[in-house]
């Protein structure tokens, strides 16, 4: 093998590998062991995915193709080849998710009293539906004729419409065409009013269908079919232009819902003549549209799945566990100065994180928080914990990710109300997004002042944080808490980065840190030291780690891979990667944490991080890595959590060198081990325990300093990266 021209039979096409990870999806929503409502919920989970899926990964394909780009991707294939097999697996992922809900998930909804879309009604239905639509739905609808005088209207990212066909005597076709976009602000899934205790939904478009006569009257309507468009939903912004990086993102969030279509759904008897028109007006090709047998966006269904809790139809019912340590202590910063903590979200609550942050913001002894907010969700309490600390008197400083994809409005919003409380908001470095999850706290101790840092595999928001799996760290050592003030400094106002002293940072040195890591195995199995690797990533991309990877397995390294969605890495090549085992694991929760495991010659390092092991991660985005120096969570680490996954004979599946994966089933004999289950009763068991069992961990303390902050020591000579993005106007 090459390093500088890998060979492309080594790696599997990265859109192909994340359109498998929705196949393993849509598996679980087809398991008829997994309560009807969570299959509704995975059936669900595909549709959201691939809208943003085609938002991002296909209309970046279409511009490729548009500016005639010919870079090649890891798999050898040209912008038109990769489109061309992204549809061709998308229309096959499509028709089985339709074919999935119409035959199976559909029927199955009805034996449990729940029916979706239009049935025939008695004539007390009728008049009910018609009221409702009088009352609510005709008021706000606008039917838009297309003629020399009316053009095509503007069609919204991801609204649904209703394409009409009629009769008319002005065109020389004889027919006319107009578009109503079914409104937005109601709910898509309207009861009809009957029986099953309002378990009846008829579709928004539906009854708008039904209608039309009060829209279009005296007009003969042909056909009526319900369509929705995907645009190209990616920010594009120059940030080297942009004076104020706020305004210009709000700007641009203005803009792009008139990006180009990348995508037309239609009702599969759509009439021929009204499909032509609207590929004509969007600029589709043929294999752009999917014509489906079934409601467009079975990501509307969340809400029916969400909307009755009936438990037999649900998973059983788990509440995040608040645990020892952290549950029984008095003061947890006397906890933390003691001892490295772990929790393991969400089966031990991240209540525990918000509680440590906000007993921090009402602390006198607490002179300084800061932290970086990538998602922190809608309502997020945390916005407001970091305003009555800034309100207390304290230093605090949050780093907020605009271009957090799909959630930048939301964090303009918090940015704004965050300056107005007193908090200092920077937007983090030029040209990258700042995707590292960090919490430092400064506190004036005797004899000095003593720093807390919390990191995490995962984001600091309530609500994701019970519904993906994450571990978050809690720690006094010194030499973390040096290491997270220069962050901090780097990130605020610095130019120059320091020598690391525990943690590793993208884009300054992770990728180089994660190959010498891998090649120092691959050098302890030559000499026939212990030698193993276990990671598990939600995504596996990076060409330079995947060659680390094979070199390693033909050293003679065992390696082990949890990897949740893509993975461009071939395992099981012979005289290539034959030592690479690599399994999925897609469950109730979403795996979400990065974990890494050296056996480094019989004396093990393990390493958790926010970074996949992906180009972005690497180059494009401020990232850490941080080493687990407390002995007894390395083991339970390695040994409970990283093992326990690797024997999953429940949800997980074993991926084979051509992508393709196969589920797992317990051996005859064999008991099931499904380690989600299993770390729910350990939480359980945990908060049953009085006192948790990891002995403290003494640290050195800080030599005495002054009350203030200290100032980032001058390094010499260090690489530069880019310039810090200015503070808005």
């Amino acid at each position: 093998m090459s390093d500088s021209i890998p060979d492309p039979q080594l790696f599997i096409n990265r859109e192909l590998s994340w359109l498998e990870f929705n196949q393993r999806v849509l598996d679980e929503a087809a398991d008829p062991g997994v309560p009807l409502l969570e299959r509704v919920k995975f059936l669900s989970i595909v549709a959201t995915n691939l809208d943003e899926f085609f938002m991002i990964r296909v209309a970046g394909v279409k511009q490729q193709l548009a500016g005639d780009v010919v870079e090649l991707t890891t798999d050898g294939r040209n912008p038109r080849a990769q489109l061309t097999a992204i549809t061709e697996r998308v229309h096959r992922l499509v028709m089985d998710q339709y074919s999935l809900y119409r035959d199976h998930v559909r029927p199955a909804l009805e034996l449990a009293g729940i029916q979706l879309g239009a049935r025939e009604s008695t004539p007390e239905i009728a008049r009910r539906i018609e009221a409702y639509f009088r009352q609510d739905i005709y008021p706000v609808l606008t039917p838009l004729v297309i003629d020399p005088g009316h053009p095509f209207p503007h069609l919204k990212n991801k609204s649904i419409n209703l394409g009409i066909v009629f009769e008319s005597n002005r065109e020389e076709s004889g027919i006319g065409f107009a578009v109503v976009q079914v409104p937005q602000i109601s709910a898509r899934l309207v009861s009809s009013g009957v029986g099953n205790s309002g378990r009846s939904w008829l579709f928004l478009e539906d009854v708008i269908a039904r209608n039309l006569s009060l829209l279009f009257p005296g007009r003969k309507i042909v056909s009526v079919a319900p369509f929705r468009v995907t645009r190209n939903w990616d920010l594009e912004i120059d940030e080297e232009e942009a004076d104020d990086l706020l305004a210009t993102i709000q700007q641009e969030l203005r803009r792009r819902d008139r990006g180009n279509a990348v995508r037309l759904e239609v009702a599969s008897d759509v009439d021929p003549r009204l499909l032509a028109l609207l590929r004509h007006v969007l600029r589709l090709d043929e294999g752009d549209v999917y014509a489906v047998d079934g409601p467009l966006h079975l990501g509307d269904l969340m809400s029916v799945a969400s909307g009755d809790d009936r438990p037999e139809l649900h998973d059983e019912p788990f509440t995040p566990q608040v645990v020892p340590p952290f549950r029984d202590a008095e003061d947890p910063f006397a906890l933390v100065s003691e001892r490295d903590v772990m929790l393991h979200h969400p089966y031990e609550s991240f209540e525990s994180v918000m509680d440590f942050i906000a007993r921090a913001a009402d602390d006198p002894k607490v002179l300084a928080i800061k932290i970086t907010l990538y998602r922190a969700g809608a309502n997020s309490p945390l916005v407001r914990t970091l305003a009555r600390a800034a309100e207390n008197g304290k230093q605090v400083t949050a780093l907020v990710e605009l271009k957090a994809r799909f959630d930048e409005e939301a964090n303009i919003k918090w940015a704004r109300a965050l300056e107005e409380s007193g908090v200092h908001v920077v937007y983090g470095v030029l040209g990258l997004k700042t995707h590292a999850k960090v919490c430092l706290i400064v506190r004036r101790e005797v004899p000095g002042l003593r720093r807390y840092v919390h990191l995490s595999t995962g984001n600091y928001n309530p609500i994701s944080a019970r519904l993906y799996t994450d571990l978050s760290f809690f720690t006094a050592r010194p030499e973390i808490g040096e290491d997270a003030t220069a962050l901090f400094n780097l990130l605020t106002g610095y130019c120059e980065p320091p020598s690391w002293k525990r943690l590793a940072v993208a884009p300054l040195n992770l990728r180089e840190r994660v190959i010498e890591l891998v090649a120092r195995e691959a050098e302890h199995a030559r000499q026939g030291r212990p030698a193993r690797i276990v990671a598990k990533l939600n995504s596996l991309v990076d060409e330079k780690v995947i060659t680390a990877l094979y070199a390693a397995s033909q050293a003679g390294v065992d390696v082990d891979l949890i990897i949740r969605g893509v993975c461009s890495l071939r395992p099981g090549l012979p005289g290539v990667s034959e030592r690479i085992r690599v399994i999925s694991i897609v469950d109730r929760f979403l795996e979400h944490a990065r974990v890494f495991s050296m056996e480094n010659g019989g004396e093990p390092e393990v390493y958790l991080s926010s970074a996949d092991w992906m180009p972005r991660n690497f180059i494009r985005r401020v990232e850490v890595m941080f080493p687990i120096e407390d002995a007894k969570i390395r083991q339970w680490i390695r040994n409970d959590l990283l093992e326990s996954q690797l024997l999953d004979n429940v949800k997980a599946r074993d991926m084979a060198s051509d992508g393709s994966y196969r589920k797992r089933s317990p051996k005859p004999g064999e008991a099931p081990n499904r380690t989600q289950s299993k770390f729910m009763e350990r939480a359980k068991v945990r908060a049953r325990a009085s006192v948790w069992s990891v002995p403290p961990t003494p640290f050195r303390a800080m030599p005495n300093e002054e009350p203030t902050l200290p100032p980032m020591p001058e390094i010499p000579a260090p690489p530069r990266v880019p310039k810090h993005r200015k503070k808005p106007r």
